[in-house]
């Protein structure tokens, strides 16, 4: 695996020496992001030899390098998943290779259900906090002293002083934002009722298919991790309405602006 990381690396330096600060996973409703970006160099997911490459309709599957201001940026223009049948190392490849070109921090980003039942379609809220429900921890296997120690804590996942900035960034803004925990399942089937029962029991106020083992392996390289989901819906059981790929789309599509200006200022005071 480690060889497999390196490797990237190297396709990646043969193109581009763009060193990031900030290492950004667009998710749903953000995919049109880069164009708010001064581009330095775009990079398809398919030329990078081992690389896994997204499936999922919407997500468009490049690296791209570009400024926020004069924050060096690193966009993953969609990722890969669980669910898509990579094994899980593959899912947090993309992660660990932009932490070995220079992020110094991963600003997660997806489409979630709401869980919470204050929670409504469109709204936005800040990660403090997840568990993972089976979805496997990719840190399972021999460890890759390179990368970090055998058993790294996770008190702290999701930096403070970078919740802060979110929760500063958001007032200043005018942007409601909602805090809570994030719950990742494996997917790629929705939740039953069941499960959303058993998450709310948990704690847990937002659910989706992606995020926590992409921050377990940050966590675990040190880099500095926050993340916000867009509530694109109420989870399974709490609305009548059927839930649909096509509904989590159009909503994060509906709250794009918002989710764009949040990011776009959070990371621009990152840079101060």
């Amino acid at each position: 695996m480690y060889n497999k990381l390196l490797n990237c690396l190297d396709c990646v330096r043969r193109r581009t020496d763009f060193v990031p600060k900030v290492a950004l996973v667009l998710g749903s409703g953000l995919g049109d992001y880069a164009e708010t970006l001064k581009v330095e160099y775009e990079l398809p997911y398919g030329e990078i030899e081992g690389f896994p490459v997204s499936t999922v309709p919407g997500h468009a599957g490049k690296f791209i390098f570009g400024y926020v201001d004069e924050v060096p940026v690193a966009c993953m223009k969609g990722r890969v998943h669980y669910y898509e049948g990579y094994p899980i190392s593959d899912v947090v490849l993309p992660v660990r290779l932009m932490k070995l070109m220079g992020a110094e921090i991963l600003f997660l980003t997806n489409a979630a259900g709401g869980v919470n039942t204050s929670f409504h379609g469109g709204d936005l809220m800040m990660i403090k906090d997840h568990i993972s429900v089976f979805a496997p921890n990719p840190l399972i296997g021999p460890n890759i002293d390179a990368l970090g120690t055998r058993f790294p804590d996770m008190s702290n996942v999701y930096d403070k002083q970078l919740q802060a900035l979110i929760v500063k960034t958001a007032k200043e803004n005018d942007i409601f934002l909602q805090e809570g925990v994030y719950a990742q399942l494996t997917g790629p089937s929705f939740e039953s009722p069941a499960e959303i029962r058993m998450l709310r029991m948990l704690g847990c106020d937002a659910v989706g298919m992606s995020t926590v083992a992409e921050a377990i392996a940050a966590n675990h390289m040190g880099m500095r991790i926050c993340g916000i989901s867009c509530i694109c819906n109420l989870a399974a059981g709490m609305t009548a309405t059927p839930l649909s790929h096509k509904e989590v789309q159009e909503a994060a599509d509906t709250a794009a602006p918002r989710f764009k200006k949040l990011v776009t200022e959070t990371v621009r005071a990152m840079g101060k």
